[in-house]
């Protein structure tokens, strides 16, 4: 759902500390992706943050998703870092941002970029990884499911309006019992609440979640207080006892409620007022960390050394892995990127000034930070 807004965002560096937005981009595939994320007043670096991915919609943005589905007042007193990844541009079109779960003909990775994402910020940040999170809006809330079927980065994940294709259910049966919620319009015309064909009815989803993680059934019911008896929808919600290692699920049924995102501060078709879905996400988040969670940033590392350092004008990388631009990174102490030129196993830096640097290498599933120092 394509929904405008306008947003300015405060561009400033990687370890500034005070209720920052930053903007950043890698190169991952081949593709420059793109992101910003949000890092509210009360991180320091001494006690690690969660972090929440927070995913655009089909056609839609991670400025638009920042303000639509608005984590940023809710990070500033619960302390953890709101992320607002880029999708890229749907094949055939000029302009419009997907994520690649499969619909189209596409051979994107979004679920690496995303997870190398993760480990791109926990480059800089003090990070529990333990307590990383995703959820997002439509085409955003199948990545979030594709994300927790194919990895085991995530603690729980959040879907409002998103769904599962059979596709993606048949390559989940190795995923671990996950934490799920689902927030869905029955009158939701774009992702419809029965299914369609390739996907599945949000019954159906929920039925294949309580069953994987061994929740029991039925869940419990209770309506939500009308609140708002002008938006045009009510709502339900239920609840899944624990399952499998306390594993829980939600779900808030919209009667009547169209492709929207509950309490968004912008009503597009019939929007659920009854109670804000990013604040009942982040309830739902903070019950579950997920200690198996494997922490990526590591140095220094077996899979990677540089010498001499520190070093004049060429350092040499030694690895097994093949270097590429896209599994070797060079930043300032900021996080700003740095261009270089990189011949076989040798970095070439005569325009760079002397100073330190950090060298982030992709390597096995794993980012290896190593801190170097130019004569």
């Amino acid at each position: 759902m394509r929904k405008t807004t306008i947003f300015l965002f405060l561009v400033l560096g990687l370890n500034s500390l005070s209720q920052t937005t930053v903007n950043g981009s890698f190169l991952f595939g081949g593709l420059t992706r793109t992101y910003s994320y949000y890092v509210p007043a009360l991180y320091n670096g001494t006690q690690a943050f969660p972090i929440v991915l927070n995913l655009h919609g089909y056609t839609s943005n991670g400025t638009e998703q920042s303000i639509y589905g608005n984590f940023k007042p809710i990070a500033d007193t619960a302390g953890f870092i709101v992320v607002h990844p880029e999708g890229t541009i749907q094949p055939g079109t000029t302009s419009t941002q997907f994520w690649n779960i499969g619909l189209f003909a596409s051979n994107v990775d979004d679920v690496g970029f995303l997870t190398s994402l993760i480990d791109t910020i926990s480059a800089h940040y003090n990070i529990d990884h333990s307590r990383v999170y995703t959820t997002g809006m439509s085409n955003g809330g199948y990545m979030s499911y594709k994300l927790v079927c194919e990895t085991n980065r995530f603690a729980a994940m959040a879907s409002v309006t998103g769904d599962m294709t059979s596709l993606m259910r048949n390559n989940c049966n190795s995923a671990p019992p996950t934490p799920v919620m689902e927030i869905h319009g029955t009158a939701d015309g774009t992702v419809p609440y029965g299914g369609s064909t390739g996907v599945l009815s949000i019954d159906s989803v929920l039925n294949y979640w309580a069953t994987k993680n061994g929740c029991p059934t039925p869940p419990l019911m209770t309506p939500v207080p009308d609140i708002n008896t002008t938006d045009g929808a009510t709502a339900e919600h239920y609840v899944w006892s624990p399952g499998i290692n306390g594993v829980t699920m939600e779900h808030f049924k919209i009667i009547n409620g169209g492709h929207t995102w509950p309490g968004a501060p912008v009503v597009i078709g019939t929007t659920c007022m009854d109670f804000s879905a990013s604040k009942e996400i982040w309830r739902f988040f903070s019950q579950f960390s997920n200690p198996s969670a494997s922490i990526q940033t590591i140095s220094p590392s077996p899979l990677v050394s540089v010498h001499p350092n520190p070093f004049d004008n060429t350092l040499t990388i030694e690895t097994s892995e093949i270097l590429t631009s896209d599994n070797v990174l060079l930043t300032d102490l900021q996080g700003k990127k740095i261009a270089f030129h990189l011949e076989g196993n040798t970095i070439q830096t005569e325009h760079i000034a002397s100073g330190i640097y950090l060298l982030i290498f992709k390597a096995q599933n794993k980012i290896v930070q190593i801190k170097i120092c130019k004569n």
